[in-house]
């Protein structure tokens, strides 16, 4: 990935925080936002996932709703451009064979969104079947 298209990934990124609503935002505060490339592969092995996966964002950390005494509220939600960039179809909006577009600067957008709200979800308790069930898995 290029700096350039870092550049453009980061901007859109920071436009979909920024339109979130303020509660939500200021959850931010507590659970950093880290964006890398892609996820390191000693990290898809201790999840079961194998190199060529894609993987958008992780949530780390104890969620809210499981949180006590013995367990530290420091989490963390991780995005990874390039499982983004690849969910969306990358920066070149297109048409498949079926003729569904993908790619795109408005996809990719949606999939930030996505991935997001998904892994603030993660941070509220919500697993992956609730996730699913809202649309955001």
């Amino acid at each position: 990935m290029t700096p350039a298209e870092r550049d453009r990934f980061d901007a859109l990124l920071q436009e979909e925080i920024d339109a979130l609503p303020p509660a939500i935002r200021a959850l931010l505060d507590e659970s950093p936002v880290i964006v890398e490339d892609h996820p390191d592969p000693k990290l898809l092995t201790e999840l079961g996932m194998e190199p060529d996966d894609i993987l958008c964002g992780l949530h780390t950390g104890v969620p809210i709703t499981e949180r006590s005494v013995e367990h530290p509220d420091m989490e963390t939600i991780h995005l990874f451009r390039e499982g983004i960039l690849d969910m969306a179809g990358g920066w070149d909006e297109d048409i498949d064979e079926d003729g569904h577009p993908f790619g795109g600067e408005e996809l990719i957008r949606e999939e930030i969104r996505i991935t997001l709200l998904h892994e603030i979800g993660h941070h509220f308790g919500l697993d992956e079947e609730d996730l699913e069930r809202l649309g955001y898995g």
